[in-house]
């Protein structure tokens, strides 16, 4: 999943959320004297969440969909397209309008910026740049995302012309990410519950 839904998982804790966020930007074994304690539970999530999903059937199903070469990229590219269908279609997710949600994590990751590695500030400026995770919700943004990933990748690829295969795929893709994502949703909530508050 991408940072709307590693976000939205996380709840309405801060902490948890901010280390959902940061997930992609923190690497290898996590010290407790890094980062807050709730921010390594928020950084433990994230990591529990991509598990889960990879090893989904339905994302494995959605994976297959993809023709080759795209399908090697398929991680990278359900990630932002799941984003995508979550952006699209927020107010079935979640009771705040989208909007309003990202504005949120914008003001969260600018409150707490002296505990950003640099390449999360880095992103954050792309996302204030772009209304992202809001901008998720438009095609065209969309589009401008996966070219991107694809100028930071180091080998050639072809992330940057996913949009219309993803596109043409659309209603697959949407029909895979509705049976999962309540799943996923269920299985953060226990993994919250469990870490406890």
């Amino acid at each position: 999943m991408n940072h709307l839904a590693h976000a939205l998982l996380a709840g309405d804790d801060e902490g948890l959320v901010l280390g959902g966020l940061m997930g992609d930007f923190v690497h290898g074994r996590l010290e407790d004297d890094m980062l807050p304690a709730r921010v390594l539970d928020g950084i433990r999530l994230h990591r529990a969440i991509d598990v889960y999903t990879d090893a989904h059937p339905e994302v494995v199903a959605a994976k297959a969909m993809l023709p080759t070469p795209y399908r090697r990229y398929g991680g990278i590219l359900l990630d932002m397209w799941f984003d995508h269908d979550l952006a699209r279609d927020f107010a079935r997710w979640s009771d705040v309008p989208l909007a309003d949600y990202s504005r949120r994590i914008h003001d969260l990751l600018h409150r707490h910026d002296d505990l950003l590695p640099d390449a999360m500030r880095r992103f954050r400026d792309y996302m204030d740049a772009h209304d992202l995770p809001a901008g998720y919700a438009d095609p065209v943004e969309l589009d401008r995302a996966f070219r991107g990933v694809s100028h930071r990748l180091t080998r050639a690829n072809p992330v940057g012309t996913a949009m219309p295969v993803l596109a043409e795929r659309d209603a697959g893709l949407r029909e895979r990410f509705e049976a999962f994502f309540p799943q996923l949703m269920g299985f953060a909530e226990e993994w919250r519950g469990n870490v406890g508050r």
